[in-house]
């Protein structure tokens, strides 16, 4: 039988990505992104419980993650779930579970304000963009603001 492997996620960003690039040049963005659950306990007392999430965007997904992605922006990932491997120099092993997105869309704006530019000149306002694996395709984005 076939399984099914695929993680759907909104949430806010922890930091801002990080762009790393392979020996072979492929480029690969890390980001944290917080999930959180709320509920109300038998007291009647408002609970919350946030997960943390690794988010692995590879290739031209990861280079848009990178440019429009900041600190507490919330995004919309959908991927799947991996886990790997490796011996430290003590030689335990240790493993880090993580998504690898294959879809990545900017929601809301750029922080915990909105309206007008950030520290980083990039627009809060501007549209949310819709990214699916290494052929994004901005969404309600007027040719000319393209960023590629």
């Amino acid at each position: 039988m076939v399984g099914v492997n695929k993680v759907i996620l909104i949430g806010n960003l922890g930091k801002d990505p990080e762009l790393r690039y392979t020996p072979s040049q492929q480029p690969v963005a890390t980001f944290s992104l917080a999930t959180t659950e709320r509920w109300t306990d038998r007291n009647g007392q408002r609970q919350d419980r946030t997960e943390w999430h690794t988010v692995v965007a590879w290739g031209k997904l990861g280079e848009l993650v990178n440019q429009y992605l900041r600190k507490g922006r919330s995004a919309y990932v959908e991927g799947r779930i991996t886990t790997r491997s490796w011996d430290d120099k003590d030689g335990n092993k240790r493993y880090k579970t993580e998504i690898v997105a294959s879809t990545v869309q900017f929601l809301g704006s750029n922080g915990p304000s909105s309206g007008g530019p950030n520290a980083d000149g990039m627009d809060q306002s501007s549209p949310d963009y819709d990214m699916r694996g290494s052929s994004p395709e901005p969404m309600n984005v007027p040719e000319d603001d393209l960023p590629f």
